[in-house]
Parts: C-alpha cells; sequence; structure tokens
C-alpha cells in the first residue's frame, strides 16, 4: 500500500488511479450523488485507507478510503475525519475492515 505524506496526494494518487467516484457517509450507506446509489456495508469494499494528522492541531485528523462496490461498479473515495470526531458511521467501515 501506497505511503502518503498529505491528504490531498493521497486523493490525487487514488483518482490516477480510478477511484473517481466522491462518496460521503450517510447514517446506514455511503452515497454517491453523482450516480444517485446508496451502498449499505455490505455492498462495498475498503480497499485502502490512510490517516493523516494535522501538523499543527492533533484534533484535525482525517482518513480516506478507497472503496469499491462490484455490484454498482463503483471506485471512489471518501474522506472522514477520525479519532474523537469520527462518526459512528466511520466506526462501522473501521469494524468492517478488521474483519477482513
Amino acid at each position: 500500500m501506497p505511503a502518503y505524506t498529505t491528504l490531498s496526494e493521497a486523493v490525487d494518487d487514488l483518482q490516477r488511479r480510478g477511484y473517481t467516484d466522491d462518496l460521503t457517509a450517510a447514517e446506514h450507506c455511503l452515497v454517491c450523488d453523482a450516480r444517485d446509489i446508496s451502498l449499505s456495508p455490505d455492498q462495498f469494499e475498503i480497499d485502502e485507507f490512510h490517516r493523516f494528522e494535522g501538523m499543527s492541531d492533533p484534533e484535525d485528523q482525517s482518513i480516506v478510503y478507497a472503496i469499491s462496490s462490484k455490484d454498482h461498479r463503483i471506485r471512489g473515495i471518501l474522506v472522514d475525519a477520525y479519532g474523537p470526531d469520527a462518526s459512528t458511521f466511520t466506526q462501522e467501515m473501521v469494524r468492517k475492515l478488521a474483519t477482513h
């Protein structure tokens, strides 16, 4: 898995590697607005993830996920917070990753 120094470097490289859909986390699913598709946790795979901490503020923590869904032919990116500001859904994804 590649190592990145910055969040923007990770996103740029993932996009070059075909992760072109923008994904957002909803309460119980991932949403791809451009395709009008919602993905429940059993409909996607986390291919890789990368964590970043802010240089000046340790609470400025983010994580980028490279996500794919064969059923919906999606390869996308989800950027979210982790640590104290993480959403419940992010924790579900971390649990999902731990089972693979």
